[in-house]
């Protein structure tokens, strides 16, 4: 049954992203790897657009399932010359952990930032902070977090490289859990801009 609606939750998400990916003009695809993890996020994010967002999925170890979709109002600013793209929206995020017997959901408003490095053409540092409190969580969660931050380096024009850390956490209502953590952990791994 908790299998079925994080279908159902995926499906959604993509049809949503799909009628809203007329919109924009640049995709990209990110495949990132833990030693426990994998991940696939596609994203709408070019910097010279308003609007932007995505959708993404992780497969955990012990049959653990995350399920997201982002919306972010972005912009280009820069900090004492140093380029960089901000965005701020939000992420919902669907969970479900078969081992566990638990899932649950939730709304986090957020934001990102990704900054180039003008001195090292090609290097970038970026990052993002998720928030949900209880009010915008359901099922299972009683709050959740999902926070990143990774360095790339652009090898080619259309691809990139990068490593970083990833956590992703709730409290749950129904155990008293204050820390359950859905993955967190060093990563690595490649970025394809179409």
């Amino acid at each position: 049954m908790r299998y079925n609606r994080l279908i159902r939750t995926t499906c959604l998400g993509a049809a949503l992203f799909t009628a809203f990916a007329g919109t924009t003009h640049a995709d990209s695809l990110d495949l990132s790897l833990s030693n426990d993890s994998v991940r696939g996020e596609y994203s709408l994010t070019d910097a010279n657009e308003e609007l932007g967002g995505g959708v993404g999925y992780t497969y955990h170890d012990g049959s653990r399932h995350l399920a997201t979709l982002d919306l972010h109002a972005q912009g280009r600013t820069a900090i004492q010359n140093i380029p960089m793209t901000v965005g701020l929206g939000v992420r919902n995020m669907y969970f479900d952990d078969g081992d566990r017997d638990i899932d649950g959901g939730a709304t986090a408003p957020g934001v990102f930032a990704r900054m180039n490095i003008p001195e090292v053409p090609g290097l970038s540092v970026s990052g993002s902070l998720y928030l949900s409190p209880s009010i915008l969580s359901y099922g299972d969660a009683d709050g959740m977090r999902h926070t990143d931050a990774t360095v790339s380096y652009r090898l080619i024009r259309n691809s990139e490289i990068f490593a970083g850390y990833r956590y992703v956490g709730a409290d749950l209502d129904t155990r008293g859990d204050d820390d359950y953590r859905f993955e967190e952990g060093l990563i690595g791994g490649m970025r394809i801009l179409f």
